[in-house]
């Protein structure tokens, strides 16, 4: 009842991802043939695939709200619900965007102290930031001990006793009852983020996003399948959303404050008696003579595109002429006539993209800063004056608070939505407000008519409207040349509302939806011939009675699987489909040991019905033991994953249950059923029956051989990663790596060279999975994080690279078509990745170590696999580091290979509890018979069970090597290389360990060898 039962619960979770996979593949179908109606014969394969992308998308979307599944006439599903239950593909599968973000605990705590200049305090900071780097406790608790450290006599409640937090801090307050306060309000903030980010990503219409905070506080895990626009996902993730609505200065009100900047720069020249003081004071960069010369051209050419793009009475002046007497504005051009006359409205000036960031500078001089009235506040325009141009302008806004602070902000907002300006031109934003804010925004508005009011996102100035009358009623709009999507998200991230705290991406990956296609059908074809093999290797070795029946538990675990993994909502990833693959092997293994079993019963003389009942009964505990412990590995390992490798951690927890549901009780059932039917049920075949049956290899006398040659693979294992090194990949070092894939074969020094001066060092370039497609990796600005920097390494990357690209190929295409892979993590990230690699090894190691001790009782047991663990883990990672630029195929240690490691504890340990097993049946036995005698003949017993087993996991990882795809290549070979170790050390090390260890007093009289 228990099976059928499940299995109608499978089948109706199943069909939910039939009925997607077949409305999709008829979007397919219907998308292309209106692309080819469309585009005609001449059109070519890339065109025709972008016209069809573009209907699918349309289809997709005006089918979504429609029934697709009538469910036996009881409930009618549309496809989005019919999508959503579904088993929904991985990034690695399907394309799209994982990121990990961190909300700035710094700013938070910033902004508690109501931004304290206090010096202790900023000092604790910087310390407590540095301290991040090398710990895992969480930021508050680190600012506590930098503070302490700084100053133990300080007291934090005289800096955050805000009138925000006076209900919760006075002057008595403890500096431990501060950090309480402190914590619950940041716990606070980061769960508000979390909400915000969410309420994002839901209105962003991503399908099957997932989002999850991760166990380091304040950090959050999203991925995005399927997203293309990844520009568009950053710019949507990091905004605060910092609403803000300014009164403005008029232009000639600014003016003569510009002049006298002017001035006071000439002068600051004039002292110094050079051009290149200028540049120190300025950007403090210490630039010589020369640095100021291509600040002078550079001064030029922006004059040049000034004559094209704005009215400027200095065009006519030498650029030489403009630098020496009005060094301000051979950077700012002043908003003028070509006549001389002052522009109306706020925008004091115009500026190249490139001098923003000096007029900046000069703008935060001391001795500038000076010249200007408090009130005036200098923001610059979102986007360029014209759409395609460079050219900026500069707003002047009005601080009217004595806080400085806008009048009015983003949380007065209640309602926004994307709609068209009355010309039909560009896209609007939409806003209502609350009762609050529509009484201020009515205030500004009639104090401002016939003056601009400006629109502040991020500190960016969206529109600067010019008032024509009161708005009482709180609705307003924000113009600023947007498109359809960008006011969509402007929208959805108000409607969100403001972040309270900076939030940066500090580790992506970003897979491109060819390799996403690529992934499934490599891993399709690895999975297809992995399981036909697993198939007649069992007809073949346990003949068509026994082998038959261990199939038929083999598929229904198959399907059992895929039907609890679409019942929980897990994400099938690439890794994923491998831990199935894994799985199916592993399945093999409780089969074979029951198999075994009843062929001894039958051999011994009992009946066909008792010998079955019999073999199930003594083969239950094996299979329990060997079982239970490559569980232990999956659920470390799944605590200390994320993403892919969660991934495939729930699958090879999953297939290990249903392994054993159906190995115990599905082939029981179909054994049961055969042999009602008919009494000629046989358990091996012909070809096999005899097969290491009757071997007599005296394992312990020959242990100490195998002492020094395990003892010489750790050597050279230890030696080669001390000297050599492992090749750490950016999992675990920080960095960026870049996947490009060229239309012609390339060499990777070649690409190297190409990029070094762009990267200021030479990035690593190795081939990946074909002469065509290598892997990038650089450090370059590891520290900073920004998505600016982001999109400054994607340029460096496209300038680097163009002479291996078509002449024609923009950035924007080089980007969405040559990249089809991407991945950033940050130092911190990666310091962590580290130690929580290091952990799960060693966690899983006591944690099966403890496990055997208790199971059979005996601390040798547990010592002998604790070690012979530690020999397969050290020997494996010896290989890595060893063979690394020797093999073709990467080797690098990233987050697949911990999982690796922990999946070859799980697997090896299997080997060594079915030894250690049949030893202790053994001793029961024979109380009397000598204990190298016992221990060799159980050794000897389970040889048949071990060949078959490791063979036919070893089989399937050969398969998913060869035929599953370059990005898993590395992870394959790791289990291959460390399950065929593992089979040897569960052998040839666990066992000699342990009896090494016994103790004499249980050694029976004999054992002198």
């Amino acid at each position: 009842m228990i099976s059928i039962t499940l299995a109608l619960v499978c089948l109706y979770q199943l069909y939910f991802t039939y009925k997607t996979y077949q409305v999709e593949k008829g979007a397919k179908a219907f998308a292309m043939s209106r692309a080819k109606m469309e585009a005609g014969a001449g059109a070519t394969k890339e065109q025709l695939e972008e016209k069809a992308k573009n209907y699918e998308t349309s289809y997709i979307d005006s089918i979504k709200g429609q029934p697709v599944y009538n469910f036996f006439g009881l409930k009618k599903y549309t496809y989005r619900e019919v999508s959503e239950f579904a088993i929904p593909l991985g990034l690695d599968l399907k394309g799209g965007m994982n990121v990990t973000m961190e909300i700035s605990v710094v700013d938070l705590i910033r902004s508690l102290s109501g931004f304290s200049t206090d010096s202790t305090f900023n000092a604790a900071l910087k310390l407590a930031t540095k301290m991040q780097k090398s710990s895992q406790e969480d930021y508050v608790t680190l600012f506590q001990k930098a503070f302490s450290q700084i100053d133990p006599n300080a007291k934090l409640a005289a800096i955050f006793n805000t009138p925000e937090l006076r209900e919760k801090i006075n002057f008595n307050s403890s500096n431990s009852d501060v950090i309480k306060v402190i914590k619950g309000e940041t716990d606070a903030a980061i769960d508000n983020s979390f909400q915000i980010l969410r309420n994002r990503i839901d209105r962003f219409g991503v399908a099957q996003p997932n989002i999850q905070q991760l166990q380091t506080k304040g950090r959050i895990l999203i991925e995005l399948p399927g997203v293309k626009d990844e520009q568009r996902v950053r710019k949507l993730l990091q905004g605060t959303a910092n609403l803000e609505f300014w009164e403005t200065h008029e232009n000639s009100e600014v003016y003569p404050f510009l002049l006298e900047a002017n001035k006071r720069l000439r002068e600051i020249q004039s002292m110094a008696q050079s051009p290149a003081a200028l540049a120190d004071t300025t950007s403090k960069t210490g630039a010589d003579t020369t640095k100021a010369a291509a600040d002078t051209t550079k001064a030029g050419s922006l004059l040049g595109e000034i004559k094209k793009q704005t009215p400027d009475t200095l065009a006519a002046r030498s650029t030489s002429d403009i630098a020496k007497n009005f060094p301000l504005f051979a950077a700012l051009a002043p908003n003028t006539t070509r006549d001389g006359q002052l522009m109306r409205g706020p925008v004091i000036g115009y500026a190249h993209v490139k001098d923003t960031g000096r007029v900046d500078r000069i703008l935060s001089m001391s001795q500038i800063k000076s010249i200007f009235p408090r009130t005036m506040l200098f923001r610059w325009a979102a986007k360029p004056v014209q759409k395609e141009g460079n050219i900026y302008e500069l707003i002047a806004l009005k601080v009217t608070s004595r806080d400085g602070h806008a009048p009015l902000d983003g949380s007065a907002v209640t309602d926004a939505r994307q709609d068209f300006a009355q010309n039909r031109a560009s896209s609007v934003v939409d806003m209502s407000m609350n009762a609050e804010g529509a009484k201020i925004w009515q205030r500004m508005t009639r104090e401002n008519v016939g003056r601009s009011v400006a629109v502040v996102l991020d500190n960016y100035v969206q529109s600067f409207p010019t008032v024509q009358g009161e708005i009482p009623n709180g609705r307003t709009e924000i113009s600023g040349q947007f498109s359809v999507e960008e006011a969509k998200d402007l929208a959805n991230m108000l409607k969100s509302g403001k972040m309270p705290a900076t939030a940066t991406i500090v580790a992506e990956e970003i897979v491109g939806p060819t390799l996403g296609a690529e992934s499934i059908h490599s891993g399709l074809i690895s999975f297809g011939i992995a399981f036909l093999l697993v198939l007649v290797y069992m007809l073949f070795f346990y003949s068509r009675g026994a082998g038959l029946a261990a199939n038929v538990a083999l598929i229904v675990n198959l399907f059992f699987l895929m039907g609890i993994l679409a019942s929980l909502g897990a994400t099938l990833t690439l890794p994923g489909i491998a831990g199935i693959v894994l799985t199916m092997g592993m399945a093999v293994d409780a089969n074979v040991l029951i198999n075994e079993r009843i062929e001894e019963e039958i051999r011994a003389g009992k009946g066909i019905k008792l010998a079955v009942k019999d073999g199930y009964t003594h083969a239950y505990s094996a299979i329990i033991d060997g079982q239970v412990t490559t569980l232990l590995t999956g659920i470390v390992l799944y605590i200390f994953g994320s993403g892919p490798i969660q991934g495939f951690a729930t699958t090879l927890i999953i297939g290990i249950i249903t392994s054993l549901f159906t190995s115990i009780f599905i082939a029981r059932l179909w054994v049961e059923w055969r042999l009602e039917k008919t009494e000629k049920l046989t358990f091996v075949s012909d070809h096999t029956k005899e097969w290491l049956r009757h071997v007599n290899i005296p394992f312990l006398q020959k242990r100490h051989f195998f002492y020094y040659f395990s003892g010489t693979l750790i050597a050279i294992s230890i030696f080669s990663m001390v000297f050599k090194g492992m090749n750490w990949s950016i999992d675990f070092k920080g960095g960026r790596t870049y996947v490009v894939r060229f239309d012609k074969d390339v060499k990777v020094q070649d690409v190297a060279n190409s990029l070094a001066p762009f990267l200021k060092t030479t990035p690593e370039v190795k081939t990946y999975g074909g002469n065509n497609q290598v892997r990038i990796t650089t450090d370059y600005k590891v520290d900073q994080e920004t998505a600016e920097v982001d999109q400054e390494i994607e340029g460096l990357l496209y300038k680097g690279l163009k002479s291996f690209i078509p002449a024609d190929v923009s950035q924007e295409q080089f980007l969405s078509k040559y990249k089809v892979q991407s991945q950033k993590v940050g130092p911190t990230i990666s310091y962590d990745l580290k130690k929580q690699a290091g952990w799960a090894v060693f966690f899983s190691l006591v944690i099966i170590a403890l496990y055997i001790t208790l199971r059979f009782r005996n601390w040798a047991f547990g010592l002998g696999g604790l070690v012979s663990l530690a020999h397969d883990t050290i020997i494996t990672i010896g290989a890595f580091s060893l063979l690394d630029g020797i093999l073709p195929f990467s080797l690098s240690v990233d987050q697949s290979f911990v999982a690796a490691i922990l999946t070859i504890i799980g697997y090896s340990i299997n080997d060594t509890v079915i030894v250690f097993d049949r030893i202790r049946e053994y001793v029961a036995l024979h109380p009397k018979q000598d204990t190298i005698t016992t221990y060799n003949n159980a050794m000897n017993n389970t040889l048949r069970r071990t060949f078959s087993t490791s063979l036919t996991v070893l089989i399937v990882l050969l398969a998913i090597f060869l035929f599953g795809g370059t990005s898993i290549k590395g992870f394959t070979f790791a289990l291959l290389f460390g399950i065929f170790i593992g089979t040897y050390s569960s052998v040839f090390v666990a066992t000699p360990i342990a009896y090494d260890t016994l103790p004499n007093e249980k050694k029976n009289v004999g054992d002198k060898k």
